[in-house]
């Protein structure tokens, strides 16, 4: 059976989350409640760095409470880059990643694509995009093969991203040809742009390397007011996404549901409002119902 992740947009979104959050917080009530993988957002991990901690004892507390570092979340805006120093810094901050990651034993890196090309002045086709990011990522791939590490690449389902659809974010990872290389399918991001089901249904399901979960209410595609504030909880009413699709649609690509993980992912302001205990005790709660009900 699916196994519980975390991901810790459920308590920081990069500006504001639960009052009392933490890195140290995040896992010890995913250790409380039953989470057995966590995304470890770069920021919560530079401020558990800023304040004194360190990276082997970050690994040897989720190793005693038998928690997976299951990805580095995440290498931002890694796409389109205009000039030799942006993208010399992109593979810098990889480099950094690479060492981070050995020293934490986790095996992924998310990767998110640029977005407001136009605010740059770039009005590139997807083409051009999908050009710029296999060549990218195909460098990226490189410098990830000797450690092994992968890199999940995560579409991002607004209008205002580079690569927002499931359909383009599959075809740049076929296009990269690797086994280090991936997608993040967020159920959210999937339904921001309307992705297309049959591309999902033809994929190959060892190819989703991180399967994000939550709910959305009900807005139309490409509304500039869907942001990830409008995110839910998989079982609140008001939401509109067909969780059994999802899950059966996995199901029949391949996807490891036997070894694998399922990571909730929220990031609503009202759920700020709770105690990061409260919340990953929810975020728990409704991560065993969601499993019991479909992915069984």
């Amino acid at each position: 059976m699916l196994k519980m992740g975390f991901n810790e947009g459920c308590t920081w979104d990069g500006n504001r989350g639960c009052a009392d959050q933490s890195l140290m917080a995040d896992l010890k009530a995913c250790a409380k409640y039953g989470f057995k993988g966590i995304d470890i957002r770069f920021d919560c991990l530079d401020k558990y760095l800023a304040k004194g901690g360190t990276l082997e004892e970050l690994n040897a507390f989720m190793k005693a409470n038998d928690i997976v570092p299951l990805s580095y979340n995440a290498l931002c805006f890694f796409n389109m880059k205009q000039t030799a120093e942006e993208k010399q810094a992109v593979m810098d901050e990889l480099d950094d990643i690479i060492k981070k990651c050995a020293a934490l034993d986790c095996h992924m890196v998310v990767v998110v694509p640029s977005c407001d090309l136009n605010e740059k002045g770039i009005e590139a086709t997807r083409q051009e995009i999908r050009d710029d990011a296999v060549a990218v990522l195909k460098e990226m791939v490189k410098k990830c093969e000797p450690t092994g590490l992968k890199l999940s690449l995560e579409f991002c389902g607004a209008p205002s991203m580079s690569i927002n659809t499931f359909d383009d974010a599959y075809e740049i990872v076929k296009l990269v040809d690797s086994p280090l290389m991936g997608v993040t399918l967020d159920q959210y991001h999937f339904n921001g742009m309307r992705s297309d089901w049959s591309k999902l249904e033809k994929a190959d399901g060892d190819k989703i390397f991180v399967w994000h979960l939550n709910d959305t209410e009900d807005v139309p595609a490409g509304a500039g007011y869907n942001t990830d504030a409008k995110r839910l909880w998989p079982s609140d009413p008001r939401g509109c996404l067909d969780h059994k699709r999802f899950a059966d649609t996995l199901k029949e690509i391949g996807y490891d549901f036997e070894n694998g993980f399922i990571t909730m992912e929220v990031f609503r302001p009202d759920y700020y409002e709770m105690t990061t205990d409260e919340n990953i005790k929810t975020a728990a709660a409704e991560t065993a119902k969601h499993i019991q009900r479909y992915c069984k």
